[in-house]
């Protein structure tokens, strides 16, 4: 039941006055910091206050016609709704959000970045309109967010200030903001005017699909796929996804905050708000679109895991490997639809929907773990290819264990958040044989995130730095690098950098091998102030703490890439980085199993099951 609450309101408003703070405190690292992690933590404690009320069927709503008497536009009104399928969001963000505000700081300082304070309130700023987005209660208030997170994450896309990150943060803003926007607007001008024609013009979420039943279904075809394809765009789908891979130029916060919190997750989000909220599951079905939109999710999740297969730089084999999970969340929902439409017990439906929505958590979880690992394995070793880590887990034993254990999970093993979510949906996929094409795509991908994820184990694990052989699972065109050493013309799981170019300014480069990732001196555009208010008198006694610390290879300036001379040198879990970056690592991934071993005590689940049951009327029971 609604009830009128400032609470959704301030939620969005923390990490906003948060981005303010940060700025005043440009002078005092220490300061701009703690702000950072202060809003994060107040952000989740205000949306955690409402999570028992929402669970008991209550919403908290702001309207700021009904609070300040003032009609935002005329018919539609300003509204922040804390509803199940919003809380699920905006608890993920701003639980996440804690511990990457301490990973950036480490990362951060690690590589004496510059303009760190520009860095942390477009970061606050980002959080800020994801929860908006979250909120959202209507077509209208989630389109003005959605425009919003494009404009206020383009900072950090676009961070080096090189040519390269300018056509990336350009690229980014022509897909998300120009494109992905102009379809969320279309469709909701669209939506607005197709219920209008039925009585009341309205795009309040939950109001609209009855008037869109009996509208032409011709209109509501192409509504839908406006809405879809515009907040697909976030969510990757191919073919409208390549911003994705090109935005891995920022630095690896950035990374996690695009793969695994904020961009792409609000795609996926709004995917599930259109077939939910604005159409509802039965609609979708009846007008033909469910199947269309699964087809290709499926199609997304093959392509993307293939094309991952031939990256040998781990940031950019990750990207694909996002874009292809996301299409398992947009594939969940869509066969939740598909089930309830096709004469099946309802009881399917509720299962592939909760299995959809249920991997936005737990891809969150295991894709934040995934690149807070590469962003480590960067900072300590400058490192960024597969093909150059045999042997690192020795020298990173608790980071590489992380990543193999969120690996595990990324392809569906039992124990880790993975496997529950792909489990769910697999059950919904076998509700009738029309659907069981889908379950064939589901369980090849699981086989494909084996394929590109075994190798950086197996590098790092079971080789020497001295003498290894890829050993890889792939052996023909989509593989990759040739090696030295081996037998002439085999290819290894990685990649030549012509193989690898997608564009003329893809010189085949790690993408990390950027002002963002390297030690850069001070200069033009650095934020040398930052560094002399809270870290010492300069960058070098930052660096000299850390190399004390960690021991005598450790941040080492004139070695990029591979081991070093003499080799990797073994590190106990505890010194092998800062605990700025250990700590998030470890936590994050222990969700990940926690969300695998006991879903049932997690509350992620417990919200899905309250909005996969209202959605179809059917308990999820398995």
């Amino acid at each position: 039941m609604p009830q009128p609450s400032i609470l959704p309101l301030a939620a969005v408003l923390i990490s906003a006055v948060a981005t303010a703070l940060i700025v005043a405190s440009y002078r005092y690292p220490n300061v701009r910091e703690s702000w950072s992690v202060l809003a994060a933590l107040a952000k989740f404690g205000v949306i955690a206050s409402m999570l028992p009320g929402v669970l008991d069927g209550e919403e908290y709503v702001w309207s700021m016609q009904e609070q300040l008497g003032v009609e935002f536009l005329p018919g539609i009104d300003f509204v922040l709704r804390a509803d199940p399928l919003g809380m699920l969001f905006a608890t993920l963000a701003s639980f996440l959000w804690i511990f990457t505000a301490f990973y950036t700081a480490g990362y951060m300082r690690g590589l004496g970045e510059h303009a760190q304070t520009r860095f942390f309130a477009a970061f606050a700023a980002s959080l800020s309109t994801a929860v908006g987005i979250a909120f959202a209660g209507n077509l209208v208030t989630i389109f003005l967010f959605y425009e919003l997170l494009s404009v206020a994450t383009y900072p950090l896309v676009a961070h080096d200030e090189t040519e390269e990150a300018r056509i990336a943060g350009r690229k980014y803003l022509a897909y998300t903001f120009f494109g992905g926007g102009v379809l969320v607007l279309g469709g909701t001008v669209l939506t607005y005017w197709l219920t209008g024609l039925q009585g009341e013009a309205t795009v309040t979420f939950g109001e609209t699909a009855t008037a869109l039943a009996a509208a032409d279904p011709i209109f509501a075809q192409i509504t839908f796929a406006m809405l879809a394809l515009g907040f697909g765009v976030k969510a990757a789908i191919m073919p409208l996804h390549s911003w994705l891979p090109d935005a891995m130029v920022a630095p690896t916060p950035v990374s996690g905050l695009l793969h695994a919190v904020a961009v792409v997750k609000s795609g996926a989000f709004g995917v599930a708000r259109v077939v939910i909220d604005v159409f509802g599951l039965e609609l979708t079905a009846a007008l033909g679109v469910a199947i269309p939109l699964a087809a290709l999710a499926a199609f997304t999740l093959l392509a993307s895991s293939i094309i991952a297969l031939r990256k040998d730089n781990l940031k950019r084999r990750l990207a694909y490997s996002t874009v292809s999970q996301l299409s398992y969340i947009v594939l969940g929902i869509s066969l939740g639809a598909i089930a309830f439409g096709s004469g099946a017990h309802p009881r399917y439906a509720a299962i592939a929907l909760a299995g959809g929505l249920l991997h936005i958590p737990a891809h969150a979880f295991m894709k934040l773990t995934l690149f807070f690992c590469a962003g480590a394995i960067h900072v300590e070793t400058h490192t960024d290819d597969i093909s150059d880590m045999a042997g690192i887990g020795k020298r990173m034993p608790l980071t590489l264990t992380a990543f193999a254990i969120a690996a595990a999970g990324m392809a569906g093993i039992p124990l880790v958040a993975g496997f529950v979510s792909k489990f769910y949906m697999l059950v919904g996929a076998s509700a009738d044989p029309s659907m069981w094409a889908f379950a064939i795509a589901l369980v090849v991908s699981g086989v494909f995130n084996v394929a590109y994820f075994w190798p950086v184990v197996y590098q790092a694990f079971f080789e020497s730095e001295d003498a290894h052989d890829a050993k890889p699972l792939v052996e023909f065109p989509m593989g990759g690098k040739r090696v030295g050493g081996v037998k002439e013309g085999l290819l290894t799981d990685g990649g030549k950098p012509e193989d690898d170019s997608e564009s003329e300014n893809d010189d085949g480069f790690a993408v990390d091998a950027n002002p963002s990732d390297a030690d850069v001196p001070f200069g033009v555009g650095s934020d040398a102030a930052d560094w002399s208010g809270g870290h010492g008198n300069d960058a070098d006694q930052s660096h000299g703490d850390d190399d004390h610390a960690h021991g005598d290879d450790h941040h080492d300036d004139h070695h990029h890439g591979g081991p070093p001379e003499g080799g990797w040198v073994r590190h106990k879990p505890w010194t092998e980085s800062t605990w700025l970056m250990l700590m998030p690592i470890t936590v994050i991934v222990t969700g990940a199993v926690a969300l695998g071993i006991v879903p049932d005590y997690a509350v992620f689940l417990d919200v899905v099951e309250v909005i996969a049951e209202a959605a179809t009327g059917e308990e999820v029971a398995l």
